[in-house]
């Protein structure tokens, strides 16, 4: 049980030093015999030097080619399934004569079709090779689309040909090339990219600061504080006379710690270029903020010295024998050492690091500020200290407070465990975890960890108190301002009809709207539409722009624009009284009808199916705006077809914001003149 939760995060590293081979690419069509007969095409690329067996090979061979057909009531299959010519040879691997095909096969299969069919399922399993190794076999599965009609998402295949006009017209009622940009523009017209530039800069920068943070707090425990004077001695004692050949592998050493980090990091950003949206489906899965919930209180307990988070003793071992490799080696194993022993102190930090950025706008590039970060701060002290042995004089020893600091962060894990939980229950429509329970457990958390500070509660590796130092006690006084802060959020804001949001709790705590009390579906009491058309409609009968805001319930900088800036005077007059606000969820995991559950293109290629409202609305902010993140503010004509202005993403700035509302405003109105 003790490694279970250690398995997530260093699947990381894992994947770091493996490379994914996937050198075929299957496709299919189809070929019209007959107004009764058709040819199922399946077509495989495989890239150089790779081979693809035949259908039929001698016994102990390779698993062969094999193409399984579920065919619809009415169709049945004519013959077997023709393979090209390919070649024979004696096959180095399996030694055998084999037959093969390489570059290019086309398998072709002829049914007949007695009723009305759109589409045929297929299935095929196959082995490919090249001269020193095999691939684990495979299966795939195959579509054949017999009238390009819409292809039901129950059908899979990342080849089929789907047409795009046909599927939008179906979900949006309309086409992306018939959306079009307005050629009137406004004077002081607020610039997207600029925006997007400051947003992006500002928010890598402080998710950078923010892992800095988390850097100095892994110091300050038992598991890393007490190796800084021991690692430091270790570098100036090591090479006697020699104090610059010890600091420059102190240095080195630190170094690598940093780049140990960072490199956790780097399959993030293979996933994020695979599929753009995949960070937002991973952020908003239901299961996974679930499992985060239940790694998060799992972490609390550990900082509370309930259990010991340990890796397996030969992770240590075989790391601590790289160490005598001596170089750049031997001092890169040591910091891998470093990073391995410390892991129950670190790992909990991590874990927040890590589960942070999934669910934050910026994906994998936040994830390696963070990481950056937290490497930094981390190594920053081993070189410091080496270069400067005298600071270490002034160092605190090592003592009680060192674990009073692990406690404290047990409780900032168990309280951070419920805003996962809270992202399940918001995507899910639990309606369990809304705004009162969450603030109530926060209350109770906090109001703990004062009662801690201030010695009434004690754990399990705690020190005697015989006195409270000032430093507990201006925490314990802080603590509970805090709570008396958090108190407030249960005030109602007259003006909404909702209880107060708290700035310090954005994208941490459920909307306020989302309340048993004083339930809204829409922020601060506006009117808004969740369906893109029933929107379109009402902002035509009422002849007024459309504000479209692609949002998710779990989107940080989402809650912060709807609950800081769209309540201020200025911008609240805007959205309430000149435009239709549609907000589109793209997290929204509400199964969508079956006539929807549709294949349609993917941007960047290949396929994906629409399962539930968050897959819809996020194909088409794809597949219109050709943008996947959120928040993101487009104003629209009334008919939904024109690009009034800029459209912009995160802007807390009200003057800016207003700005950009006002523009759109203004071209709509003179449009109409």
């Amino acid at each position: 049980m003790k490694y279970f939760f250690t398995v997530a995060f260093l699947i990381l590293s894992i994947n770091l030093f493996s490379q994914i081979e996937d050198p075929i690419k299957w496709s299919t069509s189809v070929e019209k015999v007959s107004e009764t007969e058709y040819l199922l095409v399946s077509t495989a690329t495989l890239d150089a030097k790779w081979h693809l067996y035949a259908q039929n090979v001698p016994e102990d061979g390779p698993i062969p080619t094999t193409f399984y057909y579920t065919l619809p009531k009415g169709t049945s299959l004519i013959g077997k399934t023709i393979e090209p010519e390919g070649h024979t040879i004696d096959d180095p691997v399996f030694q055998m004569k084999i037959k093969f095909f390489e570059n290019t096969a086309v398998f072709k299969q002829k049914i007949k079709v007695t009723s009305g069919i759109d589409v045929v399922n297929g299935v095929v399993e196959f082995m490919v090779c090249d001269d020193s190794k095999c691939l684990a076999p495979t299966e795939i599965d195959l579509v054949f689309n017999l009238s390009n009609n819409i292809v039901n998402a129950n059908t899979t295949n990342n080849n089929v040909v789907i047409d795009d006009k046909v599927t939008n017209n179906l979900l949006y009622g309309m086409n992306s090339d018939g959306l079009t940009v307005s050629e009137i523009k406004c004077k002081d017209e607020l610039t997207t990219n600029s925006s997007e530039i400051k947003k992006g800069g500002k928010s890598l920068w402080s998710i950078f600061g923010l892992g800095f943070l988390g850097g100095l707090l892994a110091l300050l425990t038992p598991c890393v504080f007490p190796m800084i004077p021991l690692t430091v001695s270790f570098f100036t004692k090591k090479n006697g006379q020699n104090s610059n050949s010890g600091v420059s592998k102190a240095l080195l050493y630190g170094f690598f710690i940093f780049a140990v980090y960072v490199i956790l990091s780097v399959p993030f950003h293979l996933l994020d270029s695979v599929n753009p949206d995949i960070l937002n489906e991973i952020s908003t899965n239901i299961w996974l903020n679930i499992i985060f919930f239940v790694i998060f209180v799992f972490f609390a307990f550990s900082f509370f010295g309930y259990y010991e988070l340990t890796l397996p003793a030969s992770w240590t071992n075989k790391t601590t024998q790289g160490e005598s490799s001596g170089g750049f080696v031997g001092i890169f194993f040591m910091a891998l050492t470093l990073a391995i022993v410390s892991f129950s102190c670190t790992g909990p930090i991590l874990g927040s690091l890590l589960a942070g950025s999934l669910t934050a706008d910026g994906g994998a590039w936040q994830l390696t500020s963070g990481m950056a970060g937290f490497g930094v701060s981390l190594g920053l002290p081993f070189a410091l200290f080496a270069m400067f042995p005298n600071m270490m004089n002034a160092l605190p020893k090592s003592g009680g407070w060192l674990n009073t600091t692990k406690v404290v962060l047990g409780f900032l894990e168990l309280a951070l465990a419920f805003k996962f939980l809270s992202n399940a229950d918001l995507v899910a429509h639990w309606n369990i975890l809304k705004i009162e329970p969450f603030l109530g457990l926060w209350i109770l958390i906090f109001a703990g960890l004062a009662l801690y500070l201030f010695g009434k509660i004690k754990f399990p590796h705690d020190s005697p108190i015989k006195k409270l130092s000032f430093s507990r006690i201006a925490g314990g006084v802080l603590v509970a301002s805090f709570v008396i802060y958090l108190a407030s959020g249960f005030m109602v804001k007259e003006e909404t009809k909702t209880f107060t949001p708290l700035t310090l709790l954005s994208g941490l705590a459920p909307p306020v709207g989302y309340s048993f009390i004083y339930p809204n579906d829409c922020p601060n009491n506006l009117d808004c539409f969740k369906d893109l058309k029933t929107g379109i409609a009402y902002a035509k009968k009422v002849n007024k722009p459309i504000l479209l805001d692609f949002t998710g319930y779990a989107c940080v900088n989402c809650r912060k624009m709807e609950e800081h800036v769209w309540p201020l005077p200025k911008i609240d007059n805007y959205l309430r009284n000149d435009f239709v606000l549609i907000s589109l969820y793209v997290d929204d995991k509400k199964e969508l009808p079956e006539n929807e559950q549709i294949l349609v293109n993917r941007v960047n290629g290949g396929t994906r199916k629409l399962k539930n409202y968050g897959h819809k609305w996020a194909n088409y902010q794809t597949q219109f705006f050709k943008t996947n993140s959120q928040p993101y503010y487009v104003v629209l004509n009334s008919e939904g077809t024109k690009i009034l202005n800029n459209a912009v993403g995160y802007t807390p700035d009200e003057n800016e914001y207003a700005q950009f509302l006002e523009c759109g405003l203004k071209v709509f109105n003179n449009k109409n003149k």
